[in-house]
C-alpha cells in the first residue's frame, strides 16, 4: 500500500514541478478529467432495467476534484471517488430486493493538456472495491442463500493508470490496472483496458447530444477472459459537464459485480444518470 501510494504521489507531482506561474482552485465546480462514459467503475447516479433478467441496477455516488492547478493549456488536479453500484431483484407488488452491492472508494490524480482541437492526458486512481450479498439474495422461507450463491470475502486495492487522447469530442483511452492486494487470489493482478467515447455535439441541439461509448476489459479469472459493455444514448446538458442521460447498453462477459465475479452474464439494460 505505502509503494503505491509513493508511486502515485511521484506521478502526480512531477508535472507540477514546471508550474512556476500558475493559478489554483479548490473544489471546482468542473472535473479535470471526464468519467470515461461506458466503464463501469466510473461515479454515477442513475439506474438501468436488464432486459431478461427481471433485475435492476442502481448507482448511487461521486467524483469530485478537490484541486486543481492551471498553468497556460495544461491541468493538473486531484480528488477523490465515493460510490456504489448495485443490483436488484424485480418482484410483484413493487418490491425490489437488493441481491449484491458493490463499494467503491480511493483518490485520483489527473494531468491534461489541450492544444485547439486536441487534448491528452492521464488518470491515476489509488483505489478499493469490495462486494458484499444482501438479504435479497437469501430465501427466508427455504433458509438458504439463492442460487447457491453463498457469501464470502470479496476485495480487491488496486492502482489504475489510464492515458488518453482527444480529437474534438472523440476520446480514445486504454491503460493498466494492477492488483496489489486481492481476495480471492484466483483473480489475476492485471487487468488491461481500452475504450473509447464519442458526443456528437450540435447533432441535435446546442444541449441535447446523442453519444456512442464502448469499453473492453482483459483481465485474468483462471484464464484470461474479456468483458465489455457498449453504450449509447442521449446527454441533456454539457456533454462534458453536468447533465442527464438516457442510454441503452449492452454487457458481455463476467459479471461487473465482485459476488459473482466468476459468472459469465450477457444482456441489454436500458436506463438513466446524472452526471454531476
Amino acid at each position: 500500500m505505502r509503494k503505491c501510494s509513493i508511486i502515485l504521489i511521484l506521478l502526480a507531482i512531477i508535472p507540477k514541478l514546471s508550474y512556476s506561474q500558475s493559478t489554483e482552485s479548490w473544489f471546482p465546480n468542473k472535473l479535470n478529467i471526464q468519467p470515461f462514459t461506458a466503464n463501469i467503475l466510473e461515479a454515477r447516479d442513475g439506474s438501468s432495467y436488464l432486459f431478461g433478467e427481471r433485475r435492476l441496477k442502481l448507482d448511487a455516488g461521486i467524483s469530485s476534484d478537490v484541486y486543481q492547478v492551471h498553468n497556460g493549456n495544461s491541468t493538473l488536479s486531484f480528488g477523490a471517488d465515493l460510490f456504489t453500484f448495485t443490483r436488484l431483484r424485480n418482484e410483484n407488488n413493487f418490491r425490489f430486493p437488493v441481491e449484491t452491492i458493490d463499494y467503491f472508494f480511493g483518490i485520483n490524480s489527473g494531468y491534461k493538456v489541450i492544444e485547439g482541437n486536441y487534448e491528452y492526458g492521464f488518470r491515476i486512481r489509488l483505489s478499493h472495491i469490495s462486494a458484499h450479498l444482501v438479504d435479497g439474495s437469501y430465501d427466508e422461507q427455504n433458509s438458504v442463500w439463492r442460487n447457491g450463491r453463498v457469501p464470502f470475502v470479496y476485495s480487491r486495492e488496486f492502482i489504475e493508470v489510464l492515458p488518453y487522447y482527444k480529437i474534438n469530442e472523440f476520446r480514445i483511452y486504454g491503460g493498466f490496472t494492477y492488483l496489489f492486494h486481492r481476495i480471492p487470489t484466483t483473480i489475476g493482478r492485471g487487468i488491461y483496458q481500452a475504450g473509447f467515447d464519442y458526443y456528437l455535439v450540435n447533432l441535435a441541439g446546442k444541449n441535447v447530444t446523442p453519444f456512442l461509448a464502448d469499453d473492453f476489459k482483459l483481465s485474468q479469472i483462471g484464464n484470461y477472459t474479456g468483458n465489455n459493455i457498449i453504450e449509447a444514448g442521449i446527454k441533456f446538458g454539457k456533454y462534458n459537464g453536468k447533465g442527464f442521460r438516457i442510454l441503452v447498453s449492452y454487457t458481455s462477459g463476467k459479471s461487473i459485480h465482485g459476488l459473482y465475479y466468476d459468472l459469465n452474464e450477457n444482456y441489454a439494460s436500458f436506463g438513466f444518470s446524472f452526471d454531476l
